[in-house]
């Protein structure tokens, strides 16, 4: 199959891996084959974070939870280990707030976000309130879609 990975210059990867991303996507349909490219791409990638998240959008959209929620852990952990932060919430929570504008945080707390609402999906909703309340108090702008989830999770049912 002829792969245009000309089409894709802005995504910084070597050719081979824009090569199994763009096989993946074309073979979107058939999720068996397309989640082979993705794996096979994760695999030469490592920890490459444009990768990790290309992979955390496949796993969302093909509603293969459980692997969006150990993709985007995984996007958190690199960025963590990366910024050296603390694993306590109170010590973390002032330095994303002031770095909150940063590409590298905004994207530490996007993936956050995102294992929110996947767990909510995957049903545990005690812990979807909790990261989605922690991402609303450093996010008044709600960038991150962390408050309309936790607006949606902690509605009472309406009465009939």
């Amino acid at each position: 199959m002829q792969v245009d990975t000309n089409r894709f210059s802005w995504f910084q990867v070597p050719e081979e891996i824009k090569k199994l991303l763009i096989l993946a996507a074309q073979s979107w349909e058939n999720t068996t084959e397309s989640e082979k490219y993705i794996q096979q791409a994760l695999a030469k990638a490592g920890e490459n974070l444009e990768i990790l998240v290309s992979a955390y959008r496949f796993f969302y959209y093909k509603n293969n939870y459980p692997l969006a929620l150990q993709t985007a852990a995984k996007i958190i952990d690199k960025i963590k280990e990366a910024e050296h932060f603390p694993d306590d919430w109170e010590q973390l929570k002032p330095i994303l707030i002031k770095r909150r504008e940063e590409s590298q945080i905004r994207l530490y707390l996007n993936a956050y976000a995102a294992s929110g609402l996947v767990l909510a999906k995957l049903g545990k909703i005690e812990q979807a309130k909790e990261i989605s309340s922690r991402i609303k108090d450093i996010d008044q702008k709600n960038n991150f879609g962390a408050g309309v989830l936790l607006d949606v999770l902690t509605r009472p049912p309406e009465d009939d």
